[in-house]
C-alpha cells in the first residue's frame, strides 16, 4: 500500500496487488470482460480498473490513491 500511497511508481504496480489491496479493504469486486469495477457501501466513488498487460494503468493507480486518501483508507500504522 505504501508504494501507491507514495505515487513515485505508478507505471510498475501490478495490477494483481492492486486488485488484492481494493478487496482486503473491502471493497466489492464485478467483472465485466478485463473491466473490474470495485464498490463499497461507504465510498461514493466505483473504481473502474481494466489492467495493461501485468500492470495497472498508472491513472488508475493515481484515482485509487486519491480515493484511499479522501477516505482515509490511507492509514498505513494500521
Amino acid at each position: 500500500m505504501e508504494v501507491i500511497l507514495r505515487g513515485s511508481a505508478d507505471a510498475g504496480i501490478p495490477f494483481a496487488d492492486l486488485r488484492r489491496l481494493l478487496l482486503s479493504l473491502g471493497f466489492d469486486e464485478r467483472v465485466r470482460g478485463d473491466h473490474h469495477i470495485f464498490t463499497r457501501e461507504d465510498v461514493m466513488e466505483i473504481l473502474n480498473l481494466q489492467p495493461k498487460g501485468a500492470h495497472a494503468k498508472p491513472y488508475q493507480v493515481k484515482q485509487v490513491r486519491n480515493v484511499l486518501v479522501k477516505y482515509g483508507m490511507g492509514d498505513t500504522e494500521s
